[in-house]
């Protein structure tokens, strides 16, 4: 019996697809910065996006650069100094200077505005773990392990640490900031839907530092009144 085996075509095509599955089924996860949950994480995912694309850009022009010698038959070369300034000042000049103000004025919307109305939360990292307090919650709340904040709100995290240097990041929301002792570093967020959004220490800590993540859970504007309820109440 013969076997038949697919052609080379077929079989590069069907290799393709399952690696573009595999990096596209990256985007979907806990911690996928390209699933975004929050007006920051939005802001940060539409950077990326468009750094992405400037990236390729400059690519395709530095292969077409490459190339275009052994296309000197039916194309007229251009010149070297043409080459030099185009390709090497011009081009990639106007695509750093576009992707400078990019970030300024995406990175812009990042920044914690001490607005007054803005709910306050305090983290404090600490090997190998998190404490989240309340403030403005009944009864100077703390939780461990678990950030509460509502849907639909901004919050700003007041971040320390007790001990070393680590880092809090909940990339679903928002991006990262470092958690140094007697320092305080504050990042803004906010989150678009109620859920479980996983977070994670993003700096070597120590040797539990792979366990130290923890649970920024989003509740709706009733539950997050109910909550508050509960830990006025001692519960």
């Amino acid at each position: 019996m013969r076997l038949r085996h697919g052609s080379p075509t077929r079989l590069s095509l069907n290799s393709s697809a399952v690696a573009a599955g595999l990096l596209l089924s990256g985007c979907d996860t806990p911690l996928s910065t390209l699933a975004p949950a929050g007006e920051a994480a939005s802001t940060i995912a539409t950077l990326w996006w468009v750094m992405l694309t400037a990236a390729v850009l400059i690519f395709v022009g530095v292969v077409g650069a490459a190339l275009l010698p052994l296309m000197t038959r039916r194309l007229k070369a251009p010149s070297t100094r043409a080459m030099l300034i185009g390709g090497g000042l011009a081009f990639p000049g106007v695509v750093l200077v576009a992707l400078l103000i990019a970030a300024l004025v995406i990175g812009d919307r990042l920044s914690p505005r001490g607005e007054p109305d803005v709910l306050r939360i305090e983290a404090e990292a600490h090997q190998w773990g998190w404490t989240f307090r309340y403030p403005d919650a009944p009864g100077q709340a703390a939780t461990a392990g678990v950030m509460h904040v509502p849907v639909g709100r901004p919050f700003e995290v007041y971040v320390t640490s007790r001990d070393v240097i680590h880092s809090f990041w909940a990339p679903r929301l928002g991006g990262k900031i470092d958690a140094i002792p007697g320092q305080v570093n504050v990042i803004r967020l906010q989150a678009d839907a109620p859920g479980a959004y996983r977070g994670q220490c993003a700096e070597f800590c120590g040797r539990g530092h792979a366990m130290m993540d923890f649970v920024l859970q989003a509740h709706s504007a009733d539950d997050y009144r109910a909550w508050q309820s509960r830990q006025g109440a001692g519960q």
